[in-house]
């Protein structure tokens, strides 16, 4: 088997393996500061469950230019192998901490040393042929997708039985798992960059930033991590209020919504990506903005959680069109020798998006109601929309641009 396949097919295993782990705590992180913390108010609740989800982020977008820098100098397998170890320690102590203010100061921690998902990206975008871009991405998306939906299915069983805290100690163990089997599996061809190739952070950032496409498509990246994770802190509350009697039940609901929206994701990244290598992904890429702005309209409305199970389906169909389109186009827009330093730029805005989405629809909830943060949700990705038009259909010199 060539180098690159087996490189994508056991990186799309760990990768299954990492965010099986990690989501089967995340998305319940509101019911384990209710009941592990003694938090009741609901508004203070999705209030510190946006904080601390956000946390994450904030420090992982700070620190993701530097080890994207650091990859292309030294090498992509290192910078997997470094954050996949850390992280197996950190989210492992996770479970242990004893206030809201040390699962706080450990998110951040997981934060700094985090970044398995853009190195592994970065990997596979410098190793797979270009015309097979398309294809690779919507696979690795694809399997951190199916990852997402076993870990909310585990977590909701889990929990029940062992608590959540013994759940952070799980996700350690299957990340350390998960790393062993790259360390030993993957193989990087890996050629140290000539000297003249080599740059600081200040000259990447204007090169980067230089670039015509490169900024439209940052932008486009933070706006989608912004209006999807708006609705996580607020998730597992409009299940309960859907359920009613059965609350419950909330956790395995909550497994089960997730569930919908991932296999969905799972089925429809490889062939939107297929699509895109065809036909193009800024293509691709509009029309599932404009699906997923329409799909968010009446999950605000729904009267039962059968009807939000469906409508996530639906809009798993369209989400995986998003980030595989957006790796894409940025593949193709970066020279070779650049290929972890965009993608670590791109995951600080990953990571901005991310972090400002719950903390803002956390907080927003309380006052415009959790229904009214899916139609602010339905906006912003209509304004996404409107920007991918602007950009790449307005400017069709730019689109041939990043096509060749």
């Amino acid at each position: 088997m060539e180098t690159w396949r087996r490189n994508l097919y056991v990186l799309c295993g760990s990768l299954f393996v990492v965010m099986m782990a990690m989501s089967m705590i995340m998305p319940f992180l509101p019911l384990y500061i209710q009941q592990d913390f003694g938090i009741e108010d609901p508004h203070e609740v999705t209030a510190w469950a946006g904080i601390i989800f956000g946390a994450n982020f904030l420090t992982a977008g700070l620190v993701s230019p530097i080890w994207g820098n650091l990859a292309d100098k030294h090498g992509r397998k290192i910078m997997i192998l470094r954050s996949g170890y850390f992280m197996s320690i950190t989210v492992a102590l996770t479970g242990f901490a004893g206030s809201l203010w040390q699962l706080l100061a450990l998110r951040l921690i997981n934060g700094l040393v985090g970044g398995i998902i853009p190195a592994s990206t970065a990997l596979v975008a410098s190793s797979v042929p270009r015309d097979r871009i398309g294809w690779a991405q919507g696979m690795l998306q694809s399997f951190v997708t199916a990852g997402t939906i076993m870990g909310p299915l585990f977590g909701g069983v889990l929990a029940g039985r062992i608590g959540f805290r013994m759940i952070f100690v799980i996700t350690g163990c299957l990340l350390l798992l998960a790393t062993l089997v790259i360390t030993f599996t993957v193989k990087e061809n890996f050629v140290p960059p000539e000297k003249k190739d080599r740059s600081n952070l200040r000259e990447d950032f204007q090169m980067i930033f230089s670039s015509k496409e490169l900024p439209a498509l940052f932008f486009v990246t933070v706006m989608i991590q912004f209006a999807l994770f708006s609705i996580v802190p607020i998730l597992p509350i409009y299940i309960a209020q859907l359920l009613g009697s059965e609350g419950s039940r909330v956790a395995l609901w909550a497994g089960i919504v997730q569930a919908a929206m991932g296999v969905a994701n799972v089925v429809a990244a490889p062939r939107l990506g297929i699509l895109g290598d065809r036909f193009g992904s800024q293509k691709v890429l509009l029309f599932a903005l404009l699906a997923s702005a329409i799909i968010f309209i009446p999950q605000g409305l729904v009267a039962t959680v059968w009807q939000l199970v469906i409508l996530r389906f639906l809009l798993g169909l369209s989400l995986g069109g998003l980030l595989p389109s957006v790796n894409a186009l940025l593949r193709r827009a970066t020279p070779t020798h650049m290929i972890s330093r965009v993608y670590g730029y791109n995951q600080s805005f990953v990571s901005i998006g991310s972090m400002l989405g719950p903390m803002i629809g956390g907080f927003l909830a309380g006052y415009v109601s959790i229904e009214g943060v899916f139609f602010m949700t339905s906006a912003f990705l209509l304004i996404n929309a409107g920007w991918v038009y602007y950009t790449f259909f307005r400017h069709k010199g730019t689109i041939q641009g990043m096509g060749s």
